[in-house]
């Protein structure tokens, strides 16, 4: 059930990342931003190759926690980061994307399908993806346009305000499960 909660909960400020990212990056003036987004993806490929050996190691809590701490600190680079001296916190953001994804959505599959066994794992597999991406997005999305509408200036936004909205409420979800989760052992193949 914390997983459960949990996955809904971070889910609302990843709706600020698939929303916004692309809008402030070209807001910034980042030259070819979406070719530059792809660096999340490219992150994502390379860090689902080290999920494996992370999981067998820490464990599926701490796999989790860094997934959503590597969310909210994400979002605290954007809050920072511009086009000039500190263009390193925008890519970093970005290239953040692959730990974020696979150490939480793809642990998260996995915990998924080790709780529910063999009989339930598609229904279980259904009900988080409709959890995170239909409940948690929608209700993220809201939230996000609401908040970037809100800090519109002069043709632009406020985009030092408007991260800081995620971050902090990914860093109390991520309090809330450390607090709460228990940590279980769980083996995958290499």
């Amino acid at each position: 059930l914390v997983f459960f909660i949990s996955s809904i909960l971070i889910c609302i400020p990843l709706a600020f990342y698939y929303q916004d990212a692309n809008l402030f990056l070209n807001e910034l003036g980042v030259e070819n931003a979406a070719g530059v987004m792809t660096l999340g993806q490219i992150s994502e490929a390379l860090f689902i190759l080290l999920l494996p050996l992370f999981l067998n190691k820490y464990g599926i809590k701490k796999t989790l926690i860094v997934g959503m701490l590597a969310w909210s600190l994400r979002y605290v680079l954007f809050a920072f980061g511009d086009t000039g001296s500190n263009m390193w916190m925008l890519i970093f953001g970005i290239v953040l994307h692959g730990i974020c994804y696979d150490f939480f959505f793809v642990s998260g599959q996995i915990y998924t399908d080790y709780k529910a066994g063999e009989k339930y794992k598609s229904a279980a597999q259904g009900l988080i993806a409709l959890a995170t991406y239909g409940v948690g997005m929608l209700i993220g999305f809201r939230l996000a346009g609401r908040i970037t509408d809100k800090f519109v200036i002069d043709g632009g936004h406020d985009w030092s305000q408007i991260w800081t909205y995620p971050a902090i409420f990914a860093a109390v979800v991520l309090v809330l499960f450390i607090l709460t989760f228990k940590n279980e052992k769980i083996e995958i193949e290499k």
